[in-house]
């Protein structure tokens, strides 16, 4: 493991931002919709309508807690601060610029899709411990939606991952410095898209808490700050997913001229913008047309785009072994070398037909 762990400063001042960002989501979000659906969106309130969301966060803390007669309290008091925990812990891997960040781990991608799993806990607590069957059914809609579009997120990634043969977000990042992964991988971009739509639960696939038939789904029996920290842990959850899709598809914070973090930052809000404009503008699926597209359609383009980006890589990194016909030698490619942990002795031990030669192997009988 390549465990650097960064500086108080560093810690500080990225997960001061990243809240900071999801508040400010609150306002961006009813400004642009506004804006497509012919509005005005907020803009009483201060400069812009910014002073909106603060307004909207004296309104949570002064409302109610009120915790229903019916619910199992301890769990559904966790079960807001569980989708907020993990969301903020996703940023710790998150590569934002050389030099900036939280930790770096070897196995940074499973570690993010390891935690984007670990939320739908949140979901079902919350629809269970509210003791209410609407609350019960978008929970369970989103223990199902959620467990079965992160096996196509992971398996979508598995493309990045044998491109740039690794699981280390910087290193996926550096990769890219002859050309984004979104080229060679738009297929599995577009498979991890409408996974991570799905996983955040965000419109057009909001079905856990589609209002029109759940009344408001998992989250029907909570108020004030409770409802609150699942409101910013939705808003959580499109920044991380944003500053992933920068990372893995759109080469991260490398760019020309600007500093490499304001790269990322752009990037990262050209997909947060993205995600506002597809709940303004799709409709939404029925639940079994959303769980049916995902196995039907999604599982096999996922495992298609795996077979044929290994057969990409094999062909380009594993060179056949040829005969130099001229000294009689054949020669191992370096990247199969590689892997031969003691290229002497094995060769001699396993190839009775070849001897080993200055790192080659030389049929035996020839000189």
């Amino acid at each position: 493991m390549n465990a650097g762990l960064g500086d108080a400063a560093n810690i500080i001042g990225i997960l001061t931002s990243v809240i900071f960002v999801a508040a400010l989501l609150i306002w961006l979000e009813r400004r642009l919709l506004a804006v497509w659906q012919d509005r005005l969106g907020p803009n009483r309130v201060g400069p812009f309508g910014l002073m909106q969301v603060v307004a909207d966060m004296i309104k949570l803390f002064f409302k109610e807690d009120w915790i229903p007669p019916f619910a199992d309290k301890a769990l559904f008091v966790l079960a807001p601060t569980i989708v907020f925990i993990t969301m903020l812990s996703g940023f710790a891997v998150i590569p934002f610029a050389p030099g900036v960040g939280i930790i770096d781990f070897n196995f940074g991608l499973l570690y993010f899709l390891a935690l984007s799993s670990l939320s739908v806990y949140s979901i079902v607590l919350a629809g269970y411990a509210s003791n209410n069957k609407y609350s019960l059914l978008g929970a369970l809609r989103a223990a199902a939606q959620t467990v079965s579009y992160e096996v196509f997120m992971g398996l979508s990634l598995m493309g990045v991952v044998m491109m740039s043969g690794t699981f280390n977000l910087r290193e996926i990042v550096e990769a890219q410095r002859d050309g984004w992964f979104i080229v060679p991988q738009f297929f599995g971009f577009i498979i991890f898209l409408i996974a991570l739509v799905a996983e955040s639960r965000r419109a057009p696939l909001d079905l856990p808490e589609a209002e029109q038939e759940l009344v408001g789904g998992f989250h029907t029996e909570y108020s004030g700050m409770k409802f609150g920290m699942f409101f910013v842990g939705e808003y959580l959850g499109i920044t991380l997913g944003s500053a992933m899709m920068t990372t893995l598809f759109f080469g991260g914070w490398l760019g020309p001229w600007l500093p490499p973090l304001l790269w990322f930052c752009l990037k990262t809000a050209v997909g947060i913008v993205f995600f506002i404009l597809l709940r303004g503008s799709l409709l939404r699926p029925r639940y079994d047309q959303l769980m049916a597209f995902g196995w039907k359609v999604l599982l096999p383009a996922a495992l298609l785009n795996i077979v044929v980006t290994g057969g990409v890589v094999l062909h380009k990194r594993m060179a056949p072994i040829r005969l130099d016909n001229e000294q009689n030698l054949t020669v191992l490619p370096e990247s199969v070398a590689k892997l031969i942990p003691d290229r002497e002795r094995l060769n001699i031990k396993l190839s009775p037909l070849y001897a080993s030669v200055n790192g080659t192997l030389r049929p035996v009988g020839r000189s």
